[in-house]
């Protein structure tokens, strides 16, 4: 049977120029879903990401291909942006249905080994507990975090290619060129239809908000995922391109324009962390606590609260790198301005 869409969900489209796109649903999420889109090959259909491993996920975009006059068992491939399960969840799936390959950048296809290696630690709330400790979380506010359990989320499947950037994906009669990407996923992709001028993004470019960044363990050497990630911003905002096809919300025209929004954003809350600093040492969790978020920070949940730290963390690795900012030796974790 299928699933009655959300008054407000969009329905499966073509966009003209062999690409169609089908919402498929986040169940419990406020994304609401991801877009997937299908690009026509010689060979079948290439799908761009595939959504959430859930049934209801499955049944949209299983029926929303057929309203399009395609069929899930003609799919020739899956090119996932990035191994986050909204977007690899369902390429299993697809698959075991159809035969078709999986690629994603060889970054997040190590991503997906190690998930996979590591799939019973899922709900293990632990070493989380530990590192919020670190961050200097006080133990009243970890007593009851460390007692709740996660669902598990199934591993995305391992990819049986691996993308390098530049490199054009396996999609016969197009180009569709990767572009690595770095930031919200190690090995974050877009993906450029040169031949149909048009860009899909994945959550590296989203028209109204931005992606997470953020560094987890909070203190991971040798890493800088915001830096990364302005970094590729910088890169995809040089392009020349007509229409942005992101895995989110909507699709739009302006990729430069967004993407140096995106920067400023970026450089603002790092100027909003300078201010919180001072010579004097002051905890990674006394930071995050100072900094604007959506919610409050008093009636922000413990697991809001842990990826905001995370956020904080990734900034302030960029200050660090740049010089601006100082990380002191010993627990908990303790920051100085330069």
């Amino acid at each position: 049977m299928a699933v009655t869409p959300a008054p407000d969900a969009p329905a499966p489209e073509s966009l003209g120029g062999g690409v169609w796109t089908v919402p498929v649903p986040i169940p419990g999420n406020p994304l609401a879903h991801t877009l997937v889109y299908a690009v026509e090959s010689e060979r079948g259909p290439v799908l761009v990401d595939a959504g959430w491993n859930h049934p209801d996920a499955w049944t949209a975009l299983h029926d929303g291909l057929r309203s399009l006059g395609l069929a899930v068992e003609d799919v020739y491939g899956v090119v996932v942006t990035h191994f986050h399960p909204d977007h690899a969840g369902l390429a299993g799936r697809v698959r075991e249905a159809s035969g078709a390959w999986i690629a994603m950048h060889r970054e997040d296809a190590e991503m997906v080994r190690r998930f996979r290696a590591r799939a019973d630690e899922v709900g293990d709330r632990r070493w989380e507990t530990d590192a919020l400790r670190r961050a200097g979380a006080a133990e009243s506010e970890l007593a009851d975090f460390s007692e709740q359990g996660r669902s598990r989320i199934e591993p995305p499947a391992v990819p049986d290619r691996e993308l390098a950037d530049g490199e054009l994906v396996d999609v016969p009669g197009r180009k569709l060129r990767a572009i690595w990407t770095p930031g919200h996923s190690p090995g974050h992709i877009c993906l450029h239809l040169e031949d149909g001028d048009r860009i899909f993004t994945g959550d590296h470019v989203l028209p109204r908000i931005t992606p997470h960044i953020g560094l987890y363990p909070y203190d991971l050497p040798d890493v800088d995922p915001l830096g990364d990630f302005l970094g590729s911003l910088e890169r995809v905002a040089e392009l020349t391109v007509g229409e942005v096809l992101p895995a989110h919300q909507h699709r739009f025209e302006g990729l430069s324009a967004r993407a140096r929004s995106i920067i400023e954003h970026h450089e603002e809350r790092m100027r909003e962390i300078t201010r919180l600093l001072s010579d004097r040492p002051v905890t990674l969790w006394e930071v995050t606590a100072g900094m604007r978020w959506r919610h409050p920070w008093e009636r922000m949940p413990m697991e809001a609260r842990r990826m905001a730290a995370g956020e904080a963390a990734a900034h302030l690795r960029t200050l660090e790198r740049r010089g601006a900012v100082r990380r002191l030796d010993g627990d908990p974790l303790r920051f100085v301005l330069l």
